[in-house]
């Protein structure tokens, strides 16, 4: 039996990578593996990871906050006590080895596991590394990677192109479009834009398509499935109520991601490491506008990976409100210029991502 554990959390885009790598261990191993997840108290995966059917352990460990707070002055006690939690969870279910993809609670179990001399490896899904990889990198037995470039901030030789693990089946044209349109009640004579912010929602994206709802006489030139996060939900219904405008479908949440893709010409989209990945698959022409709150600015440096390769174009957070969905309009009727972007994407997907991953706990397993 092997026993492993895999560690993340605090949004999806550390938990879904996590959760894909546990779907693709089961495929691989059957009833000869059994997987924990290590995540920390009151962040989200202590209820998605359960609700999926794995079991979860949770530290009390909290991020830094910006600002001088209460909960600063405590984080010294809180790291602490997570490691030797952690430590105690590892010994106490047998780890033969411990896979961290990021988040709060990732760093004091690979820190534990490492000084308990059990095997260790990293996902990291941004371009750019966080300083704790980095410091938990000098004691991996492999980093796997989703960029080039990565031996700028861990050890060359250990480094394995893996791609992002992503949950569910992402392909290019592999939906059919007609049917995708249908969905949404579109035609196939006027390109269609989607705009996308996450489950939560983004306040600039939203507030960048009632700028340009604004602007026009009631018929957008394009066709827009734009989903709002179910944070503005009722604010942005209130809006098209008080601005009502054909050719555009708007919800809190898109339920079918699959046939969002199919019938999209362009994609405006924040620019996560996941969200990234899956544009990839889907070699959509993309806009990235990348969320500047983000630790290092990882969203603006995993969209200029591929803005440089000619892979996707960019708009600046602070510019996207003012000419987001001109450019996108733009984009959406120049065949030539989207031609490029899909080919340039494509050829960056990564499709066996996870396998990838599982492969190299393999490795590291046999080797252990």
């Amino acid at each position: 039996m092997k026993r492993i554990i895999l560690s993340g959390g605090g949004t999806g885009g550390h938990i879904y990578p996590a959760v894909a790598v546990a779907e693709a261990l089961k495929r691989k191993y059957g009833e000869e593996v059994e997987i924990l997840f290590v995540g920390a108290e009151g962040k989200m995966e202590m209820e998605k990871i359960p609700a999926l059917g794995y079991r979860i352990e949770g530290l009390p460990v909290a991020g830094l906050q910006r600002r001088l707070t209460l909960s600063n002055l405590l984080l010294p006690f809180k790291v602490a006590t997570s490691v030797r939690r952690a430590k105690r969870v590892i010994r106490d279910f047998g780890a033969d080895i411990v896979v961290g993809f990021g988040g709060y609670a990732s760093a004091p179990v690979l820190w534990a596991a490492q000084r308990l001399g059990i095997p260790t490896v990293i996902q990291e899904q941004n371009s750019y590394a966080g300083l704790t990889n980095k410091l938990l990198s000098k004691r991996a037995k492999r980093i796997c990677v989703a960029y080039d470039n990565m031996e700028r901030f861990f050890p060359k030789e250990r480094i394995v192109m893996t791609g992002n693990p992503l949950r569910g089946r992402f392909s290019a044209g592999g939906d059919n479009r007609e049917e995708a349109l249908r969905y949404y009640g579109f035609n196939d004579q006027m390109p269609v834009v989607l705009v996308v912010g996450g489950s939560l929602g983004t306040r600039t994206l939203n507030e960048m398509m009632k700028a340009w709802i604004a602007g026009l006489d009631g018929v957008a030139p394009v066709q827009v499935i734009w989903q709002t996060g179910k944070f503005y939900e009722r604010e942005m219904q209130e809006f098209l109520r008080n601005h009502p405008t054909k050719n555009i479908w708007q919800g809190a949440f898109i339920e079918r991601m699959d046939y969002a893709y199919a019938a999209a010409d362009v994609v405006l989209s924040r620019s996560g490491a996941c969200t990234v990945s899956e544009l990839c698959l889907v070699a959509k022409p993309t806009i990235f506008v990348p969320s500047p709150n983000v630790s290092e600015d990882h969203q603006t440096k995993n969209a200029m990976a591929l803005v440089e390769k000619g892979a996707a174009e960019i708009v600046r957070d602070s510019e996207a409100v003012a000419k987001g969905m001109a450019e996108a309009v733009a984009l959406a009727t120049n065949e030539e210029r989207l031609e490029m972007l899909a080919a340039n994407i494509s050829k960056l997907a990564i499709s066996d991502s996870a396998m990838r991953v599982v492969e190299v706990i393999d490795e590291e397993l046999k080797r252990a």
